[in-house]
């Protein structure tokens, strides 16, 4: 980097460093439903109030990863946490805190396993256990250039342009171990390399912001909460394979992520990060933003491309590869966000800086979108090889009510079931592959004992089916009649030799099908087949739903065990539907009488009644 670069660089800085006395409030997607737009404006109202608003400054940021603190906002420099807060929390939290210099016990997070009140984020469990490289801005700054500048933002790039050849930039991102975070795991540095090998006038980079798995939200959550990062990425990428254009493609159900990412493109081009000879080198690239209908489909390479292009989002077949031949013919890198987002510090740091965290063959960190049955939901990110059971005991605080892990999701309708057996799995892209399941983009959904999985499957089979774009028969029909099975079982109808036509199914799809949606989409089905046969067998076999979910399988019966012969659930019984074995001093339920209330199981002091389809019950009850 020449000296006036650098000069000019730190001046920006030093002008655009924000004041020590601010308050950062989480203006994620999460919070927003929670209103807490009504608390900053409370908030700023307070300080108005107390001629204060110049002296303290109220910004929004992105999520700041922890779903149970929402909305939540951080004053510094103490760095003090108030979750869950309310419109008249502001001013207690003016008058009282940034006033008076006094801590608001009953607006601190108090954690769920020790009871213990925790004031900053560094001392709750959930954060102290991840390490935050990718998301390490989220939730701290506000998603503005001027922000971003104060935490080494573009220093990457100036590097990069002043200091670095684009074959000395992918030679580091080879070196870093670097993977594809949007699920196929294929290595950063190969891809590049292979755009930049091919001939070609025009060529093209692609951020794929079309994040479409059920319970994920890892990229709209870096997309808003530090949109210049990805831009630092992309730019990084279109200098390492000599693009001039590039696109960021993002899904019409993410207006939030479009807004901040339009205002950070505009920030980048007037700072000079973006448009011709940037920072004053040979090197010109702009940006577009393309909006996705939301098409599963649209998150596959070839599918996003037609799409980008403007034509219906439908996959092409493999060979031709996009780096050979993606945009308008060109030669194309698509990279997802989070892959992205990770670029500037490995050029910034080094290679040997970003290797040193994972595994031997998966480097870095990964984030997940922690979901399902479990006490602290959000985002988490760990470095590549942490265990499931860390991720889900020592970072999202166990199984709420007391009940047991059954399974996680991994990779969302792509991926597959992890058991109580894969708890110490190291969670990287080889060994998940080796039980049948993968990384995905990154959703996590955990499951209790509450949960059925035979009805998980038919879930996300169901998913698949409406995703498909219907362009090869395998997975246009495949996934229906794979669909009609699984309906066929939950209901009480299924057969054994379901179990094999379903395989025998599952397989031709994997094999068959055109692209990568339909060739994973029979995962969920294999995986809770191999892992829950069981479970389908009592389906089938039993006509019986052991987890009550099914509704045509959920039938109460009397454990004759545990029956103590009392008599009080045929007293409460409001259609006499229980009656006494004769001479066995037990109890047994009519199933063609039952109609299904449950107050049999609720009031029998011995548990001895089980089954029954599960209800919701009131919070707190």
């Amino acid at each position: 980097m020449t000296s006036r670069l650098r000069d000019e660089l730190k001046e920006k800085v030093a002008q655009t460093k924000p004041e020590e006395r601010h308050i950062l409030l989480c203006g994620g997607v999460p919070c927003r439903s929670l209103r807490c737009l009504e608390v900053k404006e409370a908030v700023s109202d307070e300080l108005h109030k107390h001629n204060f608003e110049e002296k303290v400054k109220v910004l929004e940021t992105g999520c700041i990863g922890n779903c149970k603190l929402g909305p939540s906002l951080i004053i510094f420099p103490e760095g003090v946490v108030y979750r869950r807060l309310k419109t008249e929390n502001a001013r207690e939290i003016i008058e009282e805190h940034v006033l008076g210099g006094r801590l608001l016990e009953h607006l601190l997070h108090r954690d769920s396993i020790s009871d213990e009140l925790q004031h900053r984020r560094e001392d709750m469990p959930f954060f102290q256990r991840q390490r935050r490289l990718v998301l390490k801005n989220c939730g701290m700054i506000s998603p503005g250039i001027n922000s971003y500048l104060s935490n080494q933002g573009y220093a990457a790039l100036a590097k990069a342009l002043t200091e670095l050849t684009p074959e000395e930039v992918i030679a580091e991102v080879s070196r870093s171990g670097l993977r594809g975070r949007g699920g196929g795991g294929f290595p950063t540095g190969r891809k590049w390399q292979a755009a930049r090998d091919t001939p070609g006038a025009e060529k093209y980079v692609i951020c794929n912001g079309d994040e479409g798995d059920p319970g994920a939200f890892m990229d709209r959550s870096i997309m808003e909460g530090d949109p210049h990062s990805v831009l630092e990425g992309l730019i990084l990428a279109a200098y390492a394979v000599g693009a001039g254009q590039g696109y960021i493609y993002v899904r019409a159900e993410y207006p939030l992520a479009v807004q901040r990412l339009e205002r950070a493109i505009g920030e980048a081009r007037k700072s000079h990060f973006l448009g011709d000879n940037i920072l004053e080198q040979e090197f010109s690239f702009d940006l577009e933003i393309r909006v996705g209908a939301g098409a599963f489909v649209c998150g596959e390479e070839t599918a996003l491309i037609t799409s980008v292009e403007g034509s219906r989002g439908d996959p092409n077949p493999r060979p031709p590869f996009p780096v050979q031949k993606g945009v308008w013919g060109c030669p194309t890198v698509i990279n997802n966000v989070e892959t992205l987002a990770n670029i500037p510090a490995i050029v910034l740091n080094g290679a040997a800086w970003f290797a040193e965290t994972g595994t031997e063959k998966s480097k870095g960190t990964k984030v997940f979108a922690l979901a399902g049955k479990v006490r602290h939901t959000g985002l988490v990110e760990v470095p590549m090889g942490t265990t499931l059971r860390e991720i889900i005991f020592d970072i999202g605080g166990g199984i709420p009510a007391g009940k047991k892990f059954k399974a996680a999701q991994t990779g969302g309708p792509s991926g597959g079931c992890l058991t109580e057996e894969h708890l110490d799995l190291p969670l990287d892209y080889d060994s998940l592959k080796a039980v049948g399941s993968i990384i995905g983009s990154g959703g996590l959904i955990i499951m209790d004992e509450d949960s059925c999985m035979v009805d998980v499957a038919r879930y996300f089979c169901d998913f698949n089916r409406q995703e498909s774009c219907g362009k090869c028969t395998p997975c246009r029909i495949g996934n229906k009649r794979m669909l009609e099975i699984l309906e066929k079982i939950i209901s009480g109808q299924g057969e054994e030799k379901d179990l094999q036509r379903l395989e025998d199914l599952a397989l031709l799809i994997k094999n068959a099908s055109l692209c990568g949606l339909g060739r994973s989409a029979p995962n969920p089905v294999l995986s809770t087949m191999r892992h829950f046969r069981d479970e389908y067998l009592a389906h089938i076999k039993d006509k019986h739903c052991p987890a009550g979910v099914c509704p045509e399988l959920s039938r109460y019966y009397i454990d004759a065990k545990e029956c103590r012969a009392c008599g009080l659930c045929a007293r409460i019984c409001p259609v006499e539907a229980i009656y006494e074995v004769e001479n066995e001093r037990v109890y047994r339920i009519d199933p063609e009488k039952c109609v299904d209330c449950g107050q049999c199981q609720e009031e029998c002091p011995f548990e001895a009644i089980e089954g029954g389809r599960k209800r919701k019950k009131v919070a707190g009850v």
